[in-house]
């Protein structure tokens, strides 16, 4: 029987009262394949040994199948983990690996039917009488997997099993534990900080950004729609491309986001989502760019809601089907911190009856202005005297996907259009204003 799980406010601290995770509020439908996603030291192992029962819970609850399990036991929990570095038993062979925790909540029954079973499920009869030491980096995963099957838990938890494996071994595993769960249809809750992977697994999948949670939704949605410049930045191969802009909106003209030496201007009529960027008249923007949002083509053959500009090609990468190209349009690009920067602020809560003291709610409002914006803007150094982009970031300030069709050479003068159907405004804070968020902010929040 799969079970559900949530987290309701949960919150883990280490030394010196740094909180890894904070305010934590999830839950798992039972089933469900959720990964949580985000870059190392967020959090996400964190999150998950504390709903197998491996480190404690500071503040708040966890419930399992409804129930409070805040302090159940590891072993009561029926929830199997599967650890990144194998954890196999190198005196053991396969089968007494897949069997030992059998033995240990039966000590009476014949494990041997079960483990058989497990291994025909996996393909992996043959290896049950090697010791770990003769098995390859994938079969030892598997034989780890079988572990956990094999004791016919109500949850998965599986944490970066396919970090330490190569590549085309990565992606084959990858369907099969997609396969296996489904079939299985246990609830698996899976952590991971490659996009791929997450992109491909999850039913659901939660971003993590310094212990908080930053979008939790379908692969499609928060790549499509990421609530700020965070998961726009993490989500995407290539990185989106994130500039500064600035938006010009004048009664008697166009309305244009100013891109530093070109501008992007506006459609008439103004869409919803543009018109709404009229109160960002004069400040400074993060336009989001994804890399299939451009096209290499003349203004002749511009389609409705494309805008002309054009970009000096600075490195092109060949990948076989495609090809990215690096341009430099005489854009600012704009830096994600931290990948990048201090943490989000926590919602601020309404105030309810049941809410605590007056001194709790006065901390918490005090610990949301510490904690800072999602993003801040860099001041760069002008381009005469500073021509070689930073270290770490790769040339030009705008990557275009295209066809290998194209013959670019470095220094070629190209024109580009750009869709604004995809266009994406983040504003100074990283929060996204276009497309409008469904929900705008309460007055009371």
């Amino acid at each position: 029987m799969t079970r559900a799980i949530s987290l309701h406010d949960v919150s883990k601290s280490y030394t010196r009262g740094t909180r890894v995770v904070d305010r934590l509020t999830l839950d798992i439908e039972p089933g469900e394949f959720l990964v949580l996603l985000g870059p190392s030291g967020c959090g996400k192992s964190t999150v998950l040994r504390m709903i197998a029962g491996l480190e404690e819970i500071d503040e708040g609850e966890l419930l399992l199948d409804g129930e409070w399990a805040n302090d159940l036991l590891p072993a009561d929990r029926r929830i199997a983990m599967v650890f990144q570095n194998f954890a196999l038993y190198p005196s053991m062979t396969s089968r007494d690996n897949i069997g030992f925790p059998l033995r240990i909540e039966a000590p009476g029954e014949d494990p041997r039917t079960r483990v058989d079973a497990t291994a025909r499920m996996l393909g992996i009869e043959d290896l049950l009488d090697r010791f770990p030491a003769q098995l390859s980096g994938g079969e030892r995963q598997r034989v780890a997997m079988g572990r956990a099957i094999a004791r016919h838990p109500s949850a998965f938890l599986m944490d970066e099993p396919l970090s330490n494996l190569d590549a085309k071994l990565r992606n084959h595993l990858r369907a099969e534990i997609s396969g296996l769960t489904r079939k299985l249809g246990v609830t698996t809750v899976y952590v991971t900080h490659d996009q791929a992977e997450a992109m491909s697994l999850g039913d659901r999948v939660a971003v993590l950004r310094g212990g908080v949670l930053q979008q939790v939704g379908t692969p499609r949605s928060v790549y499509s729609l990421p609530r700020n410049v965070f998961v726009a930045a993490f989500i995407g191969i290539p990185r989106i491309n994130l500039l500064r802009g600035v938006v010009r909106a004048p009664l008697d003209g166009a309305m244009t986001i100013s891109l530093g030496k070109q501008y992007l201007r506006l459609p008439e009529p103004l869409c919803l989502d543009h018109q709404l960027l009229r109160v960002q008249q004069g400040r400074e923007v993060i336009v989001g760019l994804r890399s299939e949002a451009v096209r290499i083509a003349k203004p002749a053959g511009a389609r409705p809601g494309e805008v002309h500009i054009t970009g000096l090609v600075e490195h092109v990468e060949f990948q076989g089907h495609e090809v990215l190209v690096h341009f430099n349009t005489g854009s600012r690009p704009a830096v994600v911190p931290d990948l990048e920067a201090p943490r989000p602020a926590p919602p601020v809560r309404r105030r309810r009856r049941d809410s605590g003291s007056v001194l709790e709610r006065l901390r918490n409002r005090a610990g949301a202005l510490r904690a800072g914006p999602v993003v801040a803007l860099e001041h760069p150094a002008d381009d005469a005297h500073d021509p070689a982009p930073p270290e770490g970031r790769l040339p030009g300030d705008l990557i275009v996907r295209t066809t290998p069709d194209f013959d670019l050479r470095h220094g070629m003068h190209v024109p580009l259009l750009v869709d604004l159907a995809h266009l994406f405004v983040f504003d100074q804070h990283g929060d996204r204003i276009c497309p409008a968020p469904a929900r705008l902010p309460d007055l009371e929040e």
